[in-house]
């Protein structure tokens, strides 16, 4: 990141966005590795709240809801 996209909050958000997509994929990924139920209950369930978290950067982004308006 350069210095002036560095104080910019929408580059932070789309960077901090890309990552927690990046970071449920390799949760779903990971799902057909693991045996254990409650460790797959763990990482559908974490992934399922990053989904929600992106969307919530996506409203932020693009100020489709009131709050980000």
């Amino acid at each position: 990141m350069s210095a002036c996209s560095e104080n910019d909050p929408r580059t932070q958000a789309m960077h901090v966005k890309q990552m927690m997509q990046s970071i449920a994929v390799l949760l779903r990924e990971d799902l057909d590795k693991l045996t254990d139920p409650k460790a797959q209950a763990l990482f559908e369930t974490s992934a399922e709240v990053l989904t929600g978290l992106i969307q919530a950067f996506d409203h932020y982004e693009k100020k489709s809801e009131k709050a980000w308006q």
